[in-house]
């Protein structure tokens, strides 16, 4: 009986982790056509082949301010989830606010999001490691497991102006490369106004 008890209860458990883990979209909504071509620092960005349909959900800004995909319709955006445990995450922070700043007047837009379960706290950890300017997001609802998957951070997804998944690259990156910003460029022209066939 114990036996049969503790299978039961390990068979729940992994059902209960797989139902709060979102899967990557799989809603076909346009193929993508060629990828670009990707320099090396670039290698672990997936360009995917069909761009996705991901469930919108709400996160707030630092100061309750309600935010969705759709406020950026007509840009590339680039959603990179981070966590204040998460020490590669801070080493990329001030990489991908110098993405943000350069690209304030160009249809691509990076949207920092905090999956920290204690989200009254994330202000307070950006200002003592002299982040306090940083527009990070918060999810206190917890809604990003309906939207894409959290379980790496950091992590960041690109969409198109439609709001559709295009890319993922899940784990650190050097974004503060030279060659970088000019494949940014690339996508942005691409996809910001992606056309259909």
């Amino acid at each position: 009986m114990t036996k049969q008890l503790l299978a039961i209860i390990g068979l729940l458990m992994l059902l209960t982790m797989g139902q709060s883990q979102a899967a990557m979209p799989n809603e076909k909504v346009y193929a993508t056509g060629d990828n670009l071509p990707k320099p090396m620092i670039m290698s672990r960005f997936i360009e995917m082949q069909h761009a996705r349909k991901v469930s919108e959900v709400p996160f707030e800004t630092l100061e309750g301010a309600k935010v969705n995909l759709s406020d950026y319709r007509g840009n590339l955006v680039l959603v990179n989830l981070w966590a204040t445990w998460c020490a590669p995450c801070i080493k990329e922070i001030p990489m991908m606010d110098k993405i943000r700043r350069d690209n304030l007047t160009n249809k691509l837009v990076v949207l920092p999001l905090s999956i920290d379960e204690q989200y009254d706290q994330v202000a307070a950890f950006l200002t003592r490691h002299n982040l306090g300017d940083y527009p990070t997001l918060v999810d206190p609802q917890r809604q990003i497991d309906k939207m894409l998957p959290a379980d790496v951070v950091p992590a960041t997804y690109v969409f198109d102006g439609d709001g559709n998944l295009i890319g993922f690259l899940r784990g650190y990156l050097d974004w503060g490369d030279k060659e970088v910003q000019p494949y940014l460029e690339q996508l942005t022209a691409k996809y910001a106004s992606p056309s259909r066939p």
